[in-house]
C-alpha cells in the first residue's frame, strides 16, 4: 500500500476515530487503526468491539491496500507536525514507513485481516434527520444517565421514536429528563438504548449537517458527513419512567434561571459534604435557599425574588442534582412545579421552541431537623 496525505487531514481523521481505541485493550489489534483505500479515499476504522468509528479523508492513493497501524504512536507523531504532506509506504511484511520533509519514521503494522469486522447495518431501519437534532437531544439528556452497573438499562439514553414524535429519556433514579422532539418521526416505531460512551463520541465526532440513523436488533449507526459511528445497544428493558412523573403538582414557581443557579451554587458551599442537602423555602413571591453543615459549624441563607403565589412550603434537594437540572434549562426563566415536600419536583423552561418539549424531574431529600 502506498499513499500520501496532508498531515492536517490525517490528524483530523485520526482524532475523530481515536475515541474508539481502548486505553487498555484486551487484544493488541484493538490498539491499532485500520487504514484502507476505498474509492480513491482513505478509510480509517477504530473499534473497541462495542463502538466502531469510521472516518473518510482525502488522500492520493498510489497503490491500494490495507494495514492496521498502532494508533497512539502515529497520532502523537502527527500532532507535532505542521501541515505538510506525509508519504506512506507499506511493504508485504506490514512494515509502515512514513516520511515528511522533516524526517523519516517507521512502525510495524498488523495484517488488516486480523482487524475485527465492523457490524453490517445493511438490514437495519434507516431514518434521515439533522445532526443538530441528534446532538441536541444527547446534550439535553446525557447528564442524567446512570453510572450504576447494577442497573444497566439506565446507563444510556432511551430513544423512543414514534409516528408523531420522538422521546429521549435518561434517569439515574435521583433525577430524570424527558426531551420530546416532534421533528423526528418514524412510521415504524423504534425503541432502543444507546450507551453513554457512544453518546459522548457521537456528539463530538459527527461532522455533517445531515444524519442518517440506522437501527438493527443489536446496533445503531449514526452517519454524518465523512463519519460513521456504530454502537452496540443496551439490550435491556427500560424502566417505566412515565409512572414516576407526578401529574398533580399544583404549586408553580417561575424564577430567573441564572440567578437561582448561582444562588444554589453559592449556598451549597456551606452544605454537608456528605449529603449536599439544601432546602428551598417557598413564600409569597420569594424563595429562600438555605444550607447548613453541622460538622463544620457553617451555614448560609439567601433570599431571591420569584413569581410564586401558592401556599408556603419547604422542600430539600441535593444541590448538585438541582444545579445540573437548572444548567440544562434553555432560556432565561425556569418553571418549577411542586406538590408536597416528599414528592418529586418538576422543572421546565418557561418558554420552548416549536416542536420540542423539555421536562426534568428531581427527587427530594429528607430534610434534617435544624430550624
Amino acid at each position: 500500500m502506498k499513499f500520501n496525505v496532508s498531515s492536517s487531514d490525517l490528524n483530523q481523521g485520526l482524532s475523530a476515530v481515536i475515541g474508539a481505541v481502548p486505553s487498555k485493550a484486551t487484544l493488541p489489534i484493538l490498539e491499532t487503526i485500520l487504514f484502507e483505500s476505498e474509492d480513491g479515499r482513505l478509510k480509517l476504522t477504530a473499534t473497541d468491539l462495542e463502538i466502531s468509528i469510521i472516518e473518510y479523508i482525502n488522500a492520493d492513493i498510489e497503490v491500494e491496500g490495507a494495514v492496521a497501524i498502532p494508533a497512539k504512536r502515529l497520532l502523537d507523531t502527527l500532532r507535532q507536525l505542521p501541515n505538510v504532506a506525509v508519504f506512506f509506504d507499506v511493504d508485504e511484511n506490514q512494515n509502515v514507513t512514513f516520511k515528511t520533509d522533516k524526517g523519516n519514521y517507521k512502525l510495524v503494522g498488523e495484517e488488516a485481516d486480523e482487524f475485527p469486522e465492523v457490524p453490517d447495518m445493511e438490514s437495519g431501519t434507516t431514518l434521515s434527520t439533522d445532526t443538530d437534532l441528534i446532538t441536541n437531544a444527547i446534550g439535553k439528556t446525557m447528564f442524567a444517565v446512570s453510572t450504576d452497573d447494577l442497573r444497566p438499562a439506565m446507563m444510556g439514553v432511551y430513544f423512543d421514536i414514534g409516528a408523531e414524535e420522538s422521546k429521549f429519556v435518561a434517569t439515574d433514579g435521583h433525577r430524570l429528563v424527558r426531551f420530546v422532539n416532534r421533528n423526528l418521526t418514524s412510521e415504524s416505531p423504534l425503541n432502543f438504548i444507546v450507551p453513554e460512551k457512544a453518546l459522548s463520541l457521537i456528539s463530538k465526532a459527527l461532522d455533517g449537517a445531515d444524519c442518517d440513523l440506522t437501527v438493527s436488533e443489536d446496533h445503531a449507526q449514526f452517519k454524518s458527513g465523512n463519519t460513521i459511528i456504530i454502537t452496540r445497544l443496551i439490550n435491556e428493558q427500560y424502566p417505566n419512567y412515565e409512572s414516576v412523573i407526578p401529574r398533580d403538582n399544583d404549586k408553580s414557581l417561575l424564577i430567573e434561571k441564572e440567578q437561582m443557579l448561582s444562588t444554589v451554587r453559592r449556598v451549597s458551599v456551606f452544605s454537608s459534604s456528605t449529603t449536599r442537602q439544601i432546602r428551598l423555602q417557598l413564600g409569597q413571591d420569594k424563595l429562600t435557599i438555605r444550607a447548613e453543615d453541622l460538622d463544620m459549624s457553617s451555614e448560609a441563607k439567601e433570599t431571591i425574588s420569584c413569581d410564586y403565589s401558592s401556599g408556603e412550603m419547604e422542600i430539600g434537594f441535593n444541590a448538585k442534582y438541582l444545579a445540573d437540572v437548572l444548567s440544562n434549562v434553555d432560556g432565561d426563566e425556569a418553571r418549577f412545579e411542586f406538590s408536597t415536600p416528599n414528592r418529586a419536583g418538576i422543572v421546565k423552561p418557561a418558554e420552548e421552541d416549536d416542536g420540542t418539549e423539555m421536562l426534568m424531574l428531581v427527587m427530594p431529600v429528607m430534610l434534617n431537623s435544624y430550624a
